[in-house]
Order: C-alpha cells, then structure tokens, then sequence
C-alpha cells in the first residue's frame, strides 16, 4: 500500500519505569490518589483547576458517565469519572511489575501518553485514531499529558471512522470481513477479482478519513476504472510537448489554489480527487488539441500533478513498480529456497524463523 515504515515501534512494557515516574508526578502535584494499591487519575480535581477534561468530545462529565457501568474497582474510586494510572494486579494476573503501590500495571492511557511524549516531545502536531477512542482514550491522554507536562500533547487530533464492506459492519462472526492480502490475492469470495494495492489506496482515499468507507466489488471495481484514467492522464502529460510561451485560457493559478484548501480542509481527499480529475480532463483536450497549454503552465500542471498524486496521495504507477516488484519475487524465492535447504539440514530453527518473517509480510508457506 505504498505505507511508510515508522521510525520506532515502543511497548508498553519496555516503558514500565516511565509511566511509574508520571504517575509519581501526578500524585505529587495532587492530580491522583492511591486507592487500595491502585492509582486513579481526579478528573473532578483536574476540572477545578480550570483543565476541562472532555474538550475534545465537546460534551460535560455528567453526560460523559451518565451510563457509567458498575466495573470491577469502581469502588476505590472518589468519582466513577476517574480512571486508573495504575492497577493493583490480583495474584492471577500474569502482567506485573513491582511499583511503589505494590505489584501492578499501567493503565492502557498512560503508555500512550509516555511513549507518544517520550519520542515526539510534550506536544506534537498529529495523532491518529479510530472514532471509537475519543473518548475515553484520547480525552484522558490530553488530561494526563496536561496535568503532567502543563500543556495540552497534540495539536491536530485525526480520527479515522469505520470501514464497511457491502453495507454492513465487517465481523468475523457473521463471516462479513476481509484481510489486506485477500484484497491484493484475490483469495476471497466478496470480489471478482484482485486489485493492485495502489487501487485499493485510491478507492480509501475517495472517502474522507473521518466518513465510513464502505467497499464493495462495484465500487473496487470503479476505483480501479479511476486509478487507470488517472495514470493513463499523468502518462500523456509527460508526452505533451507545447512551444506556446503566453498564457492561455487553462485555469491552472485557480485550480492549484483549489487543490491546496482541499488539503487545509482537514485533508478532505475526496475533493482534492476530484480537482484532480478536472486537470485530468484538460491532459485530455491538450492531446486532443482542444485546449493549448504554455511552456510554464506545462512545466506547472506536470510538478502540481506529480506532486498531489504521488508525493500526497501516496499512489503510485503499478506499471512502474512491476519492475520493482519482480525484484522482490526473486527475494522471496530465496527465501524460500534457503528455508527449504535449513529444513533439509534440519536448522529448525533457522526453518522457522524465515517462514514466520515471511507470514509477518503476508506470505504464507
């Protein structure tokens, strides 16, 4: 899908110390309390002091918990609003680490406040997500990234909403779901077909992340119809070749200025598509000889072009990457051979290895 590696990969659990040394802040500077070996974050003290816990959500703390469940440790609690810093672990629970309340482990909030400010800093600029962890997961990472660091962790909060397929939630138990691969493999029984990891990242990227996305085979199947007519379009405007020095009627200043405040509109990528195609269509009639086109609107539309569809997008032309992706058939069959031969010498170990780094990517033996 043409995804860019992270740079580091941290655990909870490699980060232990750290989130016991924030949870010491925060109960020194009387934002939490220890109950019966737990530690809970005090919303309503955080509130008092003027932090408004539920900033993100818009909504107040009654709203927020006036369903609040009866869970397991509501009890130790002063407010049910509070949530845990840290957990007293009961002696069957197999995660734990000694801590100055005694045997626990963190709460799922805190490490992603340590490790998120750890290596971004006290604030950063964007933090994605599913819709579904606003609240209370989000809304309690700003409470402890404020009450612990004095300033609100992220600038630009992106929630991502929910992927569909034919209309309907995808579950495991009702047998509606699909894996990436299936999608790429064409080992599935909800499309006719296999489609190109850059269809398939086109066809995500005509919904606005934060619109449920449904996918069907008619709308693959259009997406990849699209994705085809935009690289043929980018394909012909590296063949155009024009000697017009004078401006001509072709919008290009405009539409360019469209195509930016798509972007400034909370990354609103169907539009930007959608401008996209209007130049596509202006490719078309330059070739044609329907419309003309200046040396330096030429040299413009081809760097605006390529810069949108590849370097923001993040599509790219499979044409061009069949090359690439030969090269990598030829790795993978070596692989596979040196695991054949581990095998044959009975190196297990070494066997199993290259088979599971081979699953990791999608490769099944």
């Amino acid at each position: 899908f043409n995804l860019l590696p992270p740079t580091i990969e941290p655990t909870a659990t490699g980060h232990i110390l750290e989130q016991i040394q924030l949870t010491e802040k925060l109960l020194n500077d009387g934002f939490a309390y220890e109950s019966n070996g737990s530690v809970y974050f005090d919303v309503l003290e955080y509130n008092k002091r003027g932090l408004n816990y539920g900033e993100l959500s818009n909504r107040n703390i009654e709203e927020l918990f006036a369903n609040t469940r009866d869970l397991d440790g509501q009890g130790e609690k002063r407010n049910p609003q509070d949530f845990a810093l840290w957990k007293k672990a009961s002696p069957a629970h197999i995660m734990r680490w000694a801590s100055p309340w005694g045997d626990g482990f963190p709460g799922w909030h805190l490490e992603c406040t340590v490790m998120s400010t750890k290596y971004l800093g006290n604030q950063f600029d964007i933090h994605g997500g599913g819709m579904d962890l606003k609240f209370p997961h989000h809304e309690c990472e700003i409470a402890q990234g404020k009450a612990g660091h004095g300033e609100s962790p992220v600038r630009y909060w992106m929630h991502a909403n929910m992927l569909t397929m034919n209309g309907q939630r995808m579950s495991k138990s009702t047998g509606n779901y699909i894996l990436p691969m299936q999608l790429i493999n064409g080992d599935n029984t909800f499309f006719e077909k296999a489609f190109a990891p850059a269809v398939i990242r086109f066809c995500f990227m005509q919904a606005h992340y934060r619109s449920v996305l449904d996918i069907s085979n008619e709308a693959m199947l259009a997406a990849e119809k699209g994705f085809n007519r935009l690289m043929e379009a980018l394909k012909v405007l590296n063949e155009i070749n024009t000697e017009i020095e004078h401006p001509t009627a072709l919008p290009i200043s405009e539409w360019r200025e469209k195509c930016y405040n798509a972007l400034l509109d909370d990354f609103n990528s169907p539009i930007l598509i959608a401008h996209l195609f209007e130049a596509v269509k202006w490719i078309f009639q330059v070739k044609n000889g329907e419309e003309k086109i200046s040396i330096d609107e030429l040299h413009e539309l081809k760097t605006l072009m390529n810069a949108f569809v590849f370097d923001v997008l993040g599509l790219r032309n499979e044409e061009q990457a069949a090359g690439n992706n030969d090269k990598l058939d030829g790795v993978v069959q070596l692989l596979i051979n040196m695991r054949m031969e581990a095998r044959a010498n009975k190196d297990w170990a070494l066997s199993d290895k290259i088979r599971d780094e081979l699953s990791a990517i999608g490769i099944q033996l």
